[in-house]
């Protein structure tokens, strides 16, 4: 059994590398590497005493030579690879070279092969966009809503499409959560990120260990039993979470981690330092899916912070430091970081003023105090009326998007044409099922051809699969699924297109 890899020097790669080395039946596993130093130590160190299992490929994903070399005598490949932000939004080339046309590339590599591996590709949750208390839970089909801006989300929507889309005869796309990792100090406190992380987010978490166990369970199953995953598995979508206890806000997980110094966010943030839309997060009403099938789902975010803090124990120290020492040496540090609100606001980026904050002046408006900011987990929406937390992280009574079927029967013909038609498009073929190509017309007359599965997973083709740009605001006045999402978090009277310039620098105009 040979096994491929790329994205194996990144944080889930690592684990995955770890947990594919248990398992005897596989013989070798070739890894896609491009650098050539860093990380690969730490890959050499890993696989000490088993290197004789270990094959090295050097290149770039987007090149199909070295695509071509990595698939070549393959039982399976794991598509890791991603540029993530804030990476992508520092180099938004390298986002599209290997989120998009990487993926399509070794895409291509695999197809062309008379005998295909199996292909397990790692999306994102970042393809359902910004989520608030009006629908806290997501699941597959819920519609790609991808952020303004975010470069990574829409072309991980693009590389998804084109593994969906694909001819490979066995493949499957797991959406993976936000991810808790031993690298997250040193990750976030090198620009301005975190705050993107809006408070009220929903984020349902998985650690890296246990999304490498994951895969490794999927390999070691289907090794076992072809047949049962044949049915189960293969050539669907899933959603990779941890579980209803991992179910929190990007409030909680930032007191979690200001914890360890005996903070909390309210210590070390102002209420305006953060966005309060645009960001990319939810908690999955299905994933569980991908657990009763792989049993997986093993930490929590507690036992996270707990490994995190005996394998950071110098962070302690912060304790003894005055808080608003680490507030202003730290935090306040990160305002002045070209990816942070505070400086969009002080060079006049308006563009990203508006798809943040609706506009500079709903900026200047938040108050710096917290005891006038609503917290979801104080028991307060985000427009400040009562809401119930605890009934919020319910699943079973959460209010789900109408997507114009019922996903708990089976899909065919008619409930194709009925998403179609609550897209304010159409179905134009006049028969077809789930697995068929089929040819669709959306809400502004434009014809593209897609498996019915596809569309069913989310996507509904729009200017974001072939332009750089954001739409929704023109989208959503004529889309039932768009405006059920979109509307919880803009007003119905926002009239603006977004897009990235030649330069990619954000931009905006006003809708005609």
């Amino acid at each position: 059994m040979k096994v491929a890899i790329t994205g194996v020097t990144g944080n889930m790669g690592i684990q995955v590398l770890k947990e594919l080395l248990k398992i005897d039946q596989i013989e070798l596993l070739k890894l896609l590497v491009f650098q050539k130093e860093k990380r690969i130590k730490e890959i050499k160190k890993i696989c000490k005493g088993q290197m004789h299992r270990i094959e090295l490929v050097y290149g770039e994903l987007n090149r199909r030579d070295v695509c071509d070399k990595l698939v070549a005598d393959v039982d399976y490949v794991i598509g890791l690879a991603a540029v993530i932000p804030p990476h992508s939004d520092q180099h938004p080339q390298k986002a599209i070279d290997c989120n998009e046309k990487g993926v399509s590339c070794l895409v291509s590599a695999i197809e062309a092969l008379p005998k295909q591996p199996k292909y397990i590709h790692i999306s994102t949750v970042a393809l359902y966009g910004n989520r608030n208390s009006k629908h806290m839970w997501a699941r597959v089909g819920d519609p790609l809503l991808i952020s303004p801006f975010d470069i990574y989300s829409l072309t991980k929507m693009r590389g998804e499409f084109r593994v969906l889309e694909s001819n490979i005869q066995y493949k499957a796309v797991l959406r993976q959560t936000a991810m808790l990792h031993s690298n997250m100090l040193s990750d976030n406190m090198n620009d301005g990120l975190m705050f993107h992380t809006c408070f009220n987010a929903p984020l349902e978490w998985a650690t890296a260990e246990d999304s490498g166990l994951l895969i490794a369970n999927i390999i070691k199953a289907d090794i076992e039993n072809e047949t049962y995953l044949k049915e189960k598995f293969w050539n669907k979508c899933f959603n990779i979470g941890g579980g209803l206890v991992n179910c929190v806000t990007g409030y909680d997980v930032l007191n979690d981690g200001f914890e360890i110094i005996g903070g909390t966010v309210k210590h070390f943030f102002d209420p305006n330092f953060n966005a309060i839309r645009n960001f990319h997060g939810v908690w999955f009403y299905d994933s569980k899916d991908l657990d009763d099938l792989f049993h997986y789902q093993r930490q929590s975010t507690a036992d996270f912070w707990a490994q995190f803090k005996r394998e950071h124990g110098i962070l302690k120290a912060g304790k003894i430091v005055p808080k608003k020492l680490i507030k202003k040496l730290a935090i306040e540090r990160l305002c002045k970081d070209p990816n942070s609100p505070r400086y969009w606001r002080n060079h006049n980026d308006e563009a990203r003023m508006l798809a943040y904050f609706n506009g500079t002046d709903k900026f200047d408006a938040i108050s710096k105090k917290w005891s006038d900011f609503p917290l979801i987990n104080e028991g307060k929406d985000e427009q400040g009326n009562p809401i119930d937390y605890a009934q919020l992280k319910n699943r079973e009574t959460a209010p789900m998007i109408d997507l114009g079927y019922n996903p708990d029967k089976p899909i065919g013909y008619e409930e194709l044409a009925k998403i179609a038609e609550m897209h304010g498009g159409r179905l134009i073929s006049k028969k077809g099922g789930l697995y068929d190509k089929l040819e669709w017309e959306n809400s502004d007359g434009q014809r593209f051809i897609a498996r019915g599965y596809t569309v069913v997973c989310g996507h509904w083709w729009n200017p974001s699969y072939t332009s750089y740009c954001w739409d929704f605001d023109r989208l959503a006045k004529k889309d039932a699924i768009y405006a059920q999402i979109w509307y919880d978090s803009h007003d119905e009277n926002e009239d603006l297109f977004y897009y990235l310039d030649e330069n990619f620098v954000a931009q905006y105009r006003k809708i005609k």
